[in-house]
């Protein structure tokens, strides 16, 4: 099979780490070669953080490159345009309507874009975009919005069973917060 590749991007402090482990256990568990890296930005200030996971038969390097995404998952709209010109034409974006304003706006120096999600679609991509933030809510915990998009994610690999996606929630997410990051997921999904 060719190499398949997925981005992962937000903004630090979302939990975009634990969802490409997440991720990257579900796949290697279905036999494939998995390449994962993080860039991590300005994270701990609120900057983006970007994750690429890449999968096949063999995998020779972690990176991707403009236009090579098969899915982008976005943990805030401005992340996901901000990352467009990487997804193939074919490709998909699965993004969190929230809008978590970087420092421009904070400072008055710059607005924050409006109809994002409808400027992707007029740009030709595919946009699967929700309020993944209130599901997190609804599963018990605002701090689950990355698992609600893994679920998400899910819907996109039929192929991939549940029990694939919950034995890598079992094995990347602490004991006490298992039962809430699996309703998230169920949320999402």
């Amino acid at each position: 099979m060719d190499t398949k590749n997925i981005m992962i991007v937000g903004v630090g402090g979302q939990g975009t780490l634990l969802a490409s482990k997440v991720l990257g256990h579900v796949l290697l568990g279905q036999g494939y070669d998995v390449k994962v890296s993080e860039v991590h930005g300005m994270s701990q200030r609120g900057g983006s953080v970007v994750t690429y996971v890449r999968y096949g038969e063999k995998v020779y390097s972690p990176v991707i490159d403009k236009g090579e995404a098969d899915v982008i998952v976005s943990f805030e709209l401005l992340e996901a345009a901000r990352w467009l010109e990487y997804v193939k034409p074919e490709g998909q974006i699965i993004t969190n309507t929230q809008e978590v304003e970087p420092m421009p706006v904070i400072i008055g120096a710059a607005e924050y874009p409006r109809d994002l999600a409808e400027k992707m679609r007029a740009a030709g991509a595919k946009v699967d975009a929700e309020d993944f933030l209130a599901l997190a809510g609804e599963a018990g915990s605002a701090k689950a919005v990355n698992i609600v998009l893994m679920g998400r994610l899910s819907r996109y690999f039929p192929e991939i069973g549940i029990d694939a996606w919950e034995e890598a929630l079992e094995a990347c997410v602490p004991k006490k917060f298992l039962e809430l990051n699996k309703k998230a997921f169920a949320l999402g999904r």
